[in-house]
């Protein structure tokens, strides 16, 4: 079935970064779960992996809010990899209610900043952003009148 996911890139404290969503949104990581890179076999032509690079995330999945699933990987320098947040990535949350969107915002905030706070807006919508933190940008619209 199509699906459409968002993919996080974090230097190396996705795993970190998914425990907090998932204690955030609750479930459980898609089957098998976190996988490593020091699951990955070895390729023809590459080093070894160092011990503290087998570790590291090579791919994790979270389902949350929708059906919408939150896919992410370490990324570390030492694999050429160079991670750069910027402001050009939201994720946006549709919750079903106005509770649900203050208790996703105010999880989501802890520890991170608010951009603009949940408000009622002219378009229907009860609408606000943050920045969590470990850098990634939220928007929540939500169209409940409760």
């Amino acid at each position: 079935m199509a699906r459409v996911c968002t993919y996080l890139n974090f230097a190396d404290y996705t795993e970190e970064a998914f425990n907090f969503y998932k204690s955030v949104f609750g479930g459980e990581f898609t089957a098998p779960g976190v996988r490593r890179m020091g699951d990955m076999p070895p390729m023809d032509g590459m080093p070894p992996l160092s011990d503290d690079l087998k570790n590291l995330v090579m791919h994790v999945e979270l389902p949350i809010t929708g059906g919408h699933v939150l896919m992410g990987t370490d990324a570390p320098e030492q694999m050429g990899f160079t991670v750069n947040f910027g402001n050009n990535i939201y994720i946006s949350l549709e919750p079903d209610t106005k509770a649900e969107t203050k208790k996703l915002f105010d999880a989501l905030s802890a520890g991170g900043t608010v951009s603009m706070d949940l408000q009622d807006m002219f378009w229907g919508a009860y609408f606000g952003s943050c920045t969590d933190k470990y850098g990634v940008q939220w928007m929540f619209n939500c169209l409940a009148k409760d």
